[in-house]
């Protein structure tokens, strides 16, 4: 019979209830010396979890598989794996545990980072490599900024972890470069994102883009749909959602304002648009995001 592994929110913490933080940060050594060092296989239904190996040794024990931990390295844990960490008494870093649904990108969908994403990685760090040493940088200040609630917090905590999770999925995708195969199809959908960073707060259609990236609309849908299982449209109706999202957490401005940013020059369409893919209306889906934040 196959032992029971717990679920946790935090490690050693099963209040029942939902969790009251987006995003919490603590030292490796402060939870794990309460409990001799070890932290036995567990999962985490909501949650993804970074691990900052800065100093000292252990074994990070992913299913039934054990991994030597040589600092400093990065350990990403997806949301439902049991897993579980033996370590030296000298161990020196941080666990982050964030909400998946703040994640850029979802663990599992089909882009390169959302595969990367959904399964386990332990990831060595080399301080004389540039992009290695910036994502040791920008974790140290994410520790810093959580710890110290400084204006703007919750907005710098998310660009610190989106920053050093794309940055560790390509360095550990240079580290064995059969896991990322070129295609054209990738690099295309590296384009479309980027255009669409510029240009959706101008609601352009998905032929703007096709033409931007010299393809016909049917093709262009074709390679969204193969890559990430959306339209063209879901995947610019999503960045305004994300944006919206965003603008109503991390800023004081009021719906109508927010919907004018976002190129809506009618706030009930706006308001509509975003019960169609949220469920909720702006205001009471901030008014509910700001509670459940509070314990930040």
């Amino acid at each position: 019979m196959s032992r029971h592994v717990p679920t946790y929110e935090l490690y050693g913490e099963n209040t029942g209830r939902k969790p009251d933080f987006w995003l919490h940060c603590e030292t490796i050594r402060s939870r794990s010396s309460l409990h001799q060092w070890e932290i036995r296989p567990h999962r985490h239904e909501s949650f993804f979890q970074i691990l900052y190996i800065e100093g000292g040794s252990g074994d990070a024990i992913f299913g039934e598989r054990s991994h030597a931990i040589r600092p400093p390295a990065i350990i990403t844990v997806p949301p439902g794996l049991k897993h579980g960490f033996r370590f030296s008494r000298d161990i020196d870093g941080l666990v982050i545990t964030l909400l998946r649904s703040h994640l850029s990108h979802p663990p599992g969908d089909r882009s390169h980072l959302g595969e990367w994403l959904a399964t386990p990685h332990l990831t060595s760090l080399d301080p004389d490599n540039a992009e290695a040493a910036y994502v040791m940088q920008t974790l140290r200040r994410l520790g810093d900024e959580f710890e110290n609630r400084r204006s703007g917090r919750n907005e710098a905590l998310a660009a610190y972890v989106a920053l050093a999770l794309r940055l560790t999925a390509r360095i550990s995708h240079e580290g064995n470069a059969q896991e990322l195969p070129a295609n054209e199809n990738e690099r295309r959908m590296e384009t479309l994102s980027e255009l669409i960073q510029q240009h959706f707060r101008s609601h352009k259609p998905a032929s703007f883009y096709a033409r931007e990236l010299g393809l016909s609309p049917t093709h262009l849908t074709r390679i969204v749909r193969s890559m990430t299982g959306n339209t063209p449209h879901e995947l610019i109706a999503g960045k305004l959602v994300e944006e919206a999202k965003r603008q109503l957490v991390f800023t004081l401005g009021s719906v109508q304002e927010i919907g004018f940013r976002l190129g809506f020059a009618d706030p009930a369409y706006f308001s509509r648009f975003f019960v169609k893919y949220t469920g909720e209306t702006p205001r009471v889906w901030r008014m509910k995001e700001k509670v459940r934040l509070e314990g930040v």
